[in-house]
């Protein structure tokens, strides 16, 4: 049965500090920039907040997290919990499976072990990891980036968290490339659709194409500048999605000024008769 959820960068206004990470290539390492955020609620406050909201699960960027010590991890595990809330998916948002250096390649393997490993602690049952850089149209590295996803997709499973991977980034930025990718990892990985991250005319086939190998749709409108959504082209995008009968997460996504409350509430009225 489908269900709401929202992602943290829906809220990314109001929950304090944002920890990017990147690639530092002289020092060749990985660094953390910290962009300051007004902090309305704690990430440990925010399954109740959702609650409260009829949501039924989060999706949690890596950089939201403030610390990932195993305290603050069992910490934020029993806020899920308590509120009655899943924590569908921790969203790593860096990393390149098919960078050309492969030292920094190597580096963010080992970055993406580490945060399987915290994903396993705070009780995340899946963990998006990006299929890579490289141009959607290089079939080696489209081999190169499944056969990677896999391998980590096993190291998940031992610590019960399974491994999805998204339409982000130029790798699958195609509904083609996406097809080949999953088409190479079998069912060891699976997707989540973003409906902001295809492009031109053939956008909504693309989507329809890609929501039979997903556990999640972020669903992601057009805003004006005044943080409306475009409700005939976000119909297009569900209509996509109802075609082909999706059973999984809708999860809302909004970027626009104001509040982001306020902005979460006007796609929800939109998304929930597709549930």
């Amino acid at each position: 049965m489908s269900y709401l959820s929202i992602s943290t960068w829906s809220l990314h206004r109001m929950l304090g500090p944002l920890r990017w990470t990147s690639w530092d290539t002289e020092a060749s390492e990985h660094s953390t920039h910290v962009q300051d955020q007004p902090q309305i609620h704690t990430l440990l406050e925010l399954p109740a907040q959702a609650a409260n909201r009829g949501y039924q699960a989060v999706e949690v960027c890596h950089f939201h997290f403030p610390r990932t010590d195993a305290d603050y991890l069992t910490l934020l595990r029993k806020s899920f919990t308590d509120a009655g809330v899943s924590f569908d998916t921790l969203l790593l948002d860096y990393g390149d499976l098919t960078a050309e250096d492969e030292n920094r390649r190597l580096a963010d393997l080992n970055l993406i072990r580490e945060w399987i490993d915290i994903a396993d602690l705070c009780g995340a049952k899946r963990i998006r990891v990006i299929a890579g850089e490289a141009s959607p149209n290089d079939d080696l590295a489209i081999r190169q980036s499944a056969r990677t996803l896999s391998e980590l997709g096993e190291y998940a499973a031992s610590r019960n968290v399974q491994v999805v991977t998204e339409n982000f980034k130029a790798l699958t930025s195609t509904g083609k490339s996406c097809l080949k990718l999953l088409g190479e990892t079998g069912v060891a990985v699976r997707m989540i659709t973003d409906f902001g991250n295809f492009h031109g005319e053939d956008k909504y086939e693309e989507i329809a194409s890609t929501i039979p190998y997903s556990l999640s749709v972020h669903a992601k409108a057009a805003y004006d500048e005044s943080g409306y959504p475009d409700e005939t082209e976000f119909a297009r995008c569900l209509d996509a999605v109802k075609s082909v009968g999706y059973d999984g997460a809708y999860v809302l996504i909004y970027d626009g000024p104001g509040d982001m409350w306020e902005g979460l509430e006007r796609i929800k009225r939109i998304v929930e008769p597709y549930l």
